[in-house]
């Protein structure tokens, strides 16, 4: 069970020695999360003038990235993240070098996807390794949910700023600056992350079986905690793509980056509160609770006939950003088995992954078929079904002498 969360206990998880430079490295490691995917596809789209070919690489950097989350945590939860980290990163180096090369020299369709997904597999998974250093930095308790917290907190700023950062430097020059801006970042993050002494010292809790191919997937809570992080993802991708479509569809195609920064305003902040006061403060209750409220106020993205209207419903929607990422957080303490702590967070990445890639490409086709408000309206009746679903497996995530066998 989580426990309320206070200013304070912020402070002593950020102040916990042997955290800051983990932090601060880690923190330009994740910014460009949801930065280079868009960038790429952009970039893509400028050299081809074609969105179909772009969405496709764009998808193939999403799925790389999924799957390249999971293997990467798995092999984290072995051997630690420093020397995985270090190969990855010039992994990443080389093969965005080749997908620039590729675009620029105009290479078939087929080149470009591939290396597309190669280049999503290879970039370092700083934040499942972030989040598995607090549990050997700080005991359970208040001052570790704080500190899970304000990864999900990061995690969520970076998933709204990323796309806005990526839409500006798009507009230079060179359209390839975001995507070379994107990797630098993530390589430079990702390296002094792994060069840091608690990153160094961290070691696998657990050496025992893992449970085959499944891995902490094998556990059923973990499965309800990724189906969670799942309806999360799609409906964010329903939003990405449905609020751009509006501002177009006003008039004022470049409003939309900045609308979708308005998530981000409530998201913090009253993401910091909800932490303080949890509720419904049972996990099994609290995820399935914090999708459907999510769902409903998605759907009502579809009532503004203005772009300021549209505006302070985002605002509203932003409240239950963060609450979920959060809770998907601290849920593995309960779900994860143990020695998984990092492929369990590589699960939730991929599994907000995939649900976003989901969201946008069936809200790309809503929008043109039928218009923004229905794909909102669509989005909330998805989410509220996939709550539903939460709700069947809320038995999985309730501490109890018997495993639960969902």
């Amino acid at each position: 069970m989580s426990h309320s969360i206070t200013l304070a206990d912020y402070r002593a998880a950020l102040r916990t020695p042997g955290a800051t430079a983990p932090v601060l490295t880690s923190l330009l490691g994740r910014l460009p999360i949801a930065m280079i995917g868009l960038a790429l596809m952009l970039y893509v789209q400028k050299q081809t003038g074609s969105f179909a070919i772009a969405g496709l690489v764009s998808a193939a950097e999403l799925v790389g990235v999924a799957c390249g989350s999971v293997v990467q945590s798995r092999v984290i939860d072995r051997i630690g993240p420093s020397r995985p980290m270090l190969v990855m990163s010039a992994a990443l180096a080389v093969l965005t070098a080749a997908e620039i090369t590729a675009i620029e020299t105009g290479a078939p369709v087929a080149v470009l996807t591939v290396l597309a997904f190669a280049l999503g597999l290879s970039q370092p998974t700083v934040a499942p390794a972030s989040r598995a250093l607090w549990a050997q930095l700080l005991p359970a308790g208040p001052v570790r949910d704080a500190a899970y917290s304000y990864e999900a907190i990061s995690m969520e700023v970076f998933f709204i700023l990323g796309p806005g950062l990526a839409g500006l430097l798009v507009a230079l020059p060179w359209h390839g600056a975001g995507v070379v801006a994107g990797a630098a970042c993530m390589i430079v993050g990702s390296l002094g992350f792994a060069a840091t002494p608690a990153a160094r010292r961290l070691r696998p809790q657990h050496t025992g079986p893992r449970g085959g191919m499944l891995g902490a997937f094998r556990a059923p809570g973990m499965r309800t905690v990724a189906l969670a992080a799942l309806g999360f993802g799609v409906l964010i991708g329903f939003v990405e793509v449905g609020v751009p479509a509006s501002a177009v569809q006003a008039g004022a195609p470049n409003a939309g980056g900045l609308l979708l920064s308005a998530l981000s305003v409530t998201s913090v902040v009253f993401g910091v509160l909800y932490g303080m006061r949890p509720w419904p403060r049972p996990m099994h209750l609290r995820l399935p609770a914090l999708l459907l409220g999510f769902a409903a106020l998605v759907a009502l993205l579809a009532v503004p006939e203005s772009l300021w209207g549209l505006c302070l419903a985002l605002l509203l929607a932003g409240c239950l950003i963060t609450p979920q990422s959060t809770a998907h957080s601290v849920a593995l303490d309960l779900a994860a088995p143990a020695g998984t702590e990092t492929e369990a967070f590589g699960w939730v990445v991929t599994a907000v992954t995939l649900g976003s890639a989901v969201g946008q490409s069936v809200s790309g086709r809503l929008v043109e078929s039928s218009g923004p408000p229905a794909a909102f309206l669509i989005a909330g009746i998805i989410g509220a079904l996939l709550a539903g679903g939460l709700w069947l497996r809320r038995g999985t995530l309730v501490p109890a002498r018997e495993p639960a066998l969902v």
